[in-house]
């Protein structure tokens, strides 16, 4: 009796650590330049129907927190 107890129970504690594999990913946070206001004389530019804002070679793309410097 004491032995299937004994048994069961190294079951059960052999079922439990095997179910805590995870699998972590770790991302570095990428440099991200926000903007308030655009630049004056900007011009408006559509890349496969999106809107994008460009002034002095770079291209800007609208966000809710103001414009975001993209490559495209």
């Amino acid at each position: 009796m004491m032995k299937n107890l004994f048994f069961l129970f190294g079951f059960l504690l052999l079922l439990n650590l095997n179910s805590c594999a995870r699998r972590v990913v770790v991302r570095q946070p990428t440099n991200v330049t926000v903007i308030k206001t655009l630049p004056r004389n900007y011009k408006i530019v559509r890349v496969n129907g999106k809107r994008y804002y460009t002034w002095n070679g770079r291209r800007y793309k609208k966000t809710r927190n103001g414009y975001v410097v993209v490559t495209l």
